[in-house]
């Protein structure tokens, strides 16, 4: 087996929908490949997390983001953007995952480097199989840097 299949995810959800976290938790707790969740429910805090940042100064950086588009303080596309030009963090695969299905946003994530879009599926089992696929796609085949 490769090394890079060992890591065990630590991904970071950016998301203000208290349902949408609380989904996302409980499909990744029965996940085998997940070892840590962190939650942050605003543009800022996650900056602010990754940066290292006042309460989150003890923070590890994340293999993977999970971003929602539609964020208080700070939206998606502005973390995006942020976290994309920061020589230390740019490197961090970011996958958004929202509601919108707009040509707009799609065109404009891929633009600021996102490495995915994903449209959260409105049925919880097809909610399940996405997030269980997003994780054992980054986890179990990509090849990726883990935190230095």
């Amino acid at each position: 087996m490769n090394e890079y299949k060992k890591i065990k995810a630590k991904i970071l959800l950016i998301e203000d929908n208290a349902a949408d976290i609380r989904l996302t938790k409980e499909v990744l707790q029965d996940n085998k490949i997940v070892r840590t969740l962190d939650v942050v429910r605003n543009g800022v805090e996650a900056i602010d997390f990754l940066r290292k940042i006042g309460k989150f100064s003890t923070t590890s950086k994340p293999n993977l983001i999970l971003l929602d588009l539609n964020l208080p303080k700070r939206n998606g596309f502005e973390v995006l953007e942020i976290v994309k030009q920061d020589k230390e963090l740019r490197r961090i695969p970011i996958v958004i995952l929202t509601v919108s299905d707009a040509k707009e946003d799609l065109i404009k994530a891929y633009n600021l480097h996102a490495n995915s879009y994903v449209i959260k599926p409105l049925e919880m089992k097809e909610f399940h199989k996405i997030i269980n696929s997003i994780v054992n796609y980054w986890f179990t085949i990509v090849k990726h840097f883990e935190d230095e």
